[in-house]
């Protein structure tokens, strides 16, 4: 599914992490030790935007924690070592190997696109070291780093929406309107792009099997200048939907060229480039209308097992600390890190790397994004989150709002607007 770029990434990592091929716990002692999280994400690179709020999540979760968690009665000192992997991939898994050989981490966690995930998950997974992942749609996830139905892997877990869900979510979109139900799809050859537009496991067969015509547009280099060779097949195509998967660049580009170009879809449906409202800032009142996905608001009906804080409450938080707009990626970095102190707190035993992984897989457990539960996922190692579909309107306090106008997928989210089609 990962395609050449996928299956050349993955050779890298495991070139990268063959001389780290014994696991780094050997001979270590418990008593009184601190017990480390490495926590790896984009907080600079084109992806930054997933990393934004990191920052005040993190040191929400310090303080939280503060001198030490109560774990088997007794007070446990934990350490979260924060690395920016840059939107790197290999920087994300050179991070990895260090923080696996010299800081010698006890758990591994890790979010935000396929560029962070995949190559860290592929560490851990080589090197016996628990790892927690989220932020990346589960298909590339798990299938594009070979993982095999039934098998999964020893070391490695991950909660996310997955590309079924995006299916209803978007589809429910588009039929709430009129079109002539030809959807043109636009991928960046990316893990992302490559695993959602796989024929396989990505959304084309699930869009077919709605009803709807889809034409593949193929797949563009990243941080592309000319989108004009996809706009006239789009165009040729007489595709009223246009979905896909662009980094926040590449879609202002396209969006700046389909309307140079005369081409206005009824729909505009993207992954990953309209999800914070800096992208869609960036393209001026041309940004209302366009559709996303939505993995997480402050109308999402989730609390915190941790602190009792329901989403609406750190939206707020998060905005009074920092005066900024809130983002999706809070509710998951904020989960990420519930679930891991979960996942601590169960674990049989702190000094074994194998008690720490049989925890995580065991893990039933209420996060601000939803439950987490590896035990009824999709796969193995898998657990899948709730999913609606959101619509960009001007805003109130901020310039741009995100209203849920979908919830196919997950009826447990109330929507707060009606879907309509683009205005030109």
């Amino acid at each position: 599914m990962a395609g050449k770029t996928g299956l050349t990434r993955r050779r890298a990592m495991q070139l990268a992490g063959a001389a780290l091929a014994a696991p780094a716990y050997i001979g270590r002692a418990y008593a009184a030790r601190t017990i480390k999280l490495g926590f790896i994400s984009p907080e600079t690179g084109p992806i930054a935007a997933f990393g934004s709020a990191d920052q005040f999540i993190v040191g929400e979760i310090r303080k939280k924690i503060g001198d030490g968690l109560d774990i088997g009665g007794k007070k446990v000192a934990i350490e979260i070592l924060v690395r920016d992997s840059q939107s790197n991939p290999s920087r994300a898994a050179e991070l990895a190997a260090e923080l696996i050989t010299k800081d010698k981490v006890d758990l591994m966690l890790a979010s935000s696109t396929s560029d962070t995930t995949l190559p860290v998950s592929d560490q851990c997974e080589l090197n016996g070291v628990p790892c927690l992942t989220t932020d990346t749609p589960w298909q590339p996830w798990f299938f594009g780093r070979g993982g095999v139905p039934g098998k999964g892997f020893d070391w490695t877990y991950h909660f996310f929406w997955g590309a079924d869900q995006v299916v209803t979510t978007y589809t429910g979109l588009w039929k709430s309107i009129a079109t002539n139900k030809n959807i043109g799809g636009v991928w960046s050859n990316d893990p992302d792009g490559v695993g959602l537009s796989d024929k396989q496991h990505g959304l084309p067969p699930g869009f077919l099997k709605e009803g709807f015509k889809y034409t593949d547009m193929g797949l563009f280099t990243p941080l592309s200048n000319d989108f004009s060779a996809q706009i006239a097949k789009l165009k040729a195509a007489d595709c009223d939907i246009v979905t896909g998967v662009f980094l926040p660049p590449d879609f202002a580009t396209f969006w700046a060229q389909c309307g140079q170009q005369g081409y206005r879809p009824k729909a505009v449906t993207i992954a990953k480039a309209l999800l914070f409202p800096a992208s869609v800032e960036a393209l001026g009142d041309r940004g209302v209308g366009l559709s996303s996905e939505e993995w997480w608001s402050p109308n999402h009906p989730f609390k915190s097992g941790l602190t009792g804080q329901s989403a609406a409450e750190l939206c707020a938080a998060f905005t009074n600390a920092t005066g900024k707009q809130w983002v999706q990626p809070i509710g998951f970095k904020h989960a990420l890190l519930e679930v891991a102190i979960d996942i601590l707190k169960r674990a049989k035993s702190l000094d074994e790397p194998q008690a720490i992984a049989d925890a995580m897989a065991a893990t039933n457990y209420q996060s601000i994004v939803g439950p987490v539960n590896f035990k009824t996922g999709p796969m193995k190692n898998v657990s899948s989150t709730p999913l609606v579909g959101g619509q960009w309107v001007k805003g109130k306090r901020f310039k741009y709002d995100i209203e849920i106008a979908n919830n196919s997928a997950y009826p447990g989210i109330a929507t707060t607007k009606k879907f309509e089609p683009m205005a030109y």
